[in-house]
């Protein structure tokens, strides 16, 4: 069956065609470390995830890089401000590299919650310097780049042409140029691929123009030509990637070998809180923990993704998270029901459900299609173990871990609470267990009991 893919390079849905027939290569742009992961961002990586899971589906080996950006990423993505890093290490009074360990951890601990599977290949910016060197002095050598008192920038102006995925008009920006313009730039599309440190700037090396550190976008590009290749099939991020990061990506590999890296270029929207942007003024920037505190899973978030295709906005409210939450639940149960059923399906039904799921994912990934066809499966009367074993296929693109009952972590006074009901059940004191029971109900717990245990969630 063709799988069709949406092109931002081309901009349109195209039949994929991997450059090695059952082989993918694939880079996304991961996370840059200095503070919590928002829902926003993990949106990012959910897309990758369901992308990840739909090439499996459809047969094909992975290799997927996918970078830490622990340096060289100024406040503003056009070059200007403070490197984030260094932000925030002032921020925390914290060395540079704890702050990349510590929120490094926290974003894969995200990922894991989320059932994300990980990529083949997670690198890091400060451990491939060597190679952003190399990368930055093969493009001087091509022409494409000249230096300044403390910069080293690419010059777009070298290019056939620059903004191939966002078709902006280099001429214009120019024109509509202010004072923030760098007067040591030629051209304002220019960005800086190396800079000099100065004395009091933590994270530097010795290298070939003195002690410096890279540009944000150069990474990328020595790290995805490292791993997979000058060129591969799929370049991955989120939109906001699109008229910066991702342009001065391709100009770098047109000015270091004359390609265009990816042969795809996928983006996903943005996340909307409340019909509006996230901001930290409005108090709304949610990270997985804030869920978590309000009773909500990592997978009820999950779940909350495929309400909407990953190229259009999605608005979150705390309402429509609820909502997923119980559709989530539904669907568990619905599979139990499917799972303990002893009546038989045909064949031809059941091939009829996969091709119309398969139909939908590999129609760009049309998840809230595809959900369509899993609640036909789902919500049928007949109950059988063949549609629970279909719903498990499914799963393997979903991701919702639909035959393992979540268990959370309790706060101590609730785990005490927990610990001597069950004990209470050992000694067969029903009464005792009862009244335990009706008390975690009143805490705002849900307490399930089954033959492989207790089950605690918040309601």
């Amino acid at each position: 069956m063709e799988l069709k893919l949406y092109n931002t390079l081309t901009r349109q849905k195209e039949v994929f065609k991997s450059i090695d027939e059952n082989k993918v290569r694939l880079y996304s742009c991961g996370p840059t470390v200095y503070y919590y992961a928002h829902i926003g961002n993990l949106r990012a990586y959910l897309f990758m995830d369901n992308l990840r899971r739909v090439l499996k589906y459809n047969g094909y080996e992975l290799l997927h890089a996918m970078n830490i950006t622990d340096v060289g990423h100024l406040e503003s993505d056009a070059d200007e401000g403070e490197d984030k890093m260094l932000k925030a290490a002032k921020r925390e009074n914290k060395d540079p590299y704890e702050i990349a360990k510590f929120y490094t951890e926290k974003f894969m601990i995200d990922l894991n919650k989320l059932n994300i599977s990980m990529p083949e290949i997670i690198c890091k910016a400060t451990e491939h310097i060597k190679e952003m060197e190399e990368y930055v002095q093969k493009i001087i050598e091509n022409g494409y780049a000249y230096e300044t008192k403390d910069t080293i920038y690419f010059d777009t102006s070298k290019l056939d042409k620059y903004g191939v995925l966002s078709n902006i008009n280099a001429e214009e920006q120019k024109a509509g140029a202010r004072v923030e313009f760098d007067s040591q730039k030629k051209n304002v599309t220019d960005f800086a691929l190396w800079i000099k440190a100065p004395e009091n700037h933590i994270m530097k090396w010795d290298t070939f123009w003195g002690k410096c550190y890279p540009g944000w976008h150069i990474e990328c590009s020595a790290m995805g030509r490292k791993y997979l290749g000058e060129q591969f099939d799929i370049h991955t991020g989120g939109i906001d990637h699109i008229p910066i990061h991702h342009e001065n990506e391709i100009a770098q590999s047109k000015g270091y070998s004359g390609k265009i890296p990816a042969n795809w270029w996928m983006h996903c929207e943005f996340l909307l809180i409340d019909g509006g942007k996230m901001s930290k003024s409005l108090n709304n920037v949610y990270t997985i923990g804030d869920l978590e505190n309000k009773g909500f899973s990592a997978m009820d978030y999950r779940m909350f993704n495929f309400t909407s295709h990953y190229r259009n906005k999605l608005n979150f409210t705390w309402d429509s998270l609820e909502s997923a939450k119980i559709a989530l639940s539904r669907l568990k149960e619905a599979y139990k029901k499917h799972a303990n059923g002893e009546e038989h399906v045909s064949e031809e039904t059941i091939d009829e459900y996969e091709r119309k799921f398969h139909e939908a994912i590999n129609d760009d990934l049309n998840m809230p299609q595809a959900m369509g066809v899993v609640w036909d499966v789902a919500k049928n009367l007949v109950k059988s173990k063949d549609f629970a074993k279909l719903l498990l296929k499914f799963d393997e693109v979903l991701g919702l871990k639909l035959d393992v009952e979540e268990k959370i972590d309790l706060p101590e006074e609730i785990q005490k609470i927990v610990d001597e009901r069950e004990l209470a059940r050992k000694n067969k004191d029903w009464a005792k267990s009862d009244e335990l029971r009706d008390i975690l109900n009143e805490k705002g717990y849900t307490v399930k009991d089954t033959k492989d245990g207790m089950i605690v969630n918040l309601k």
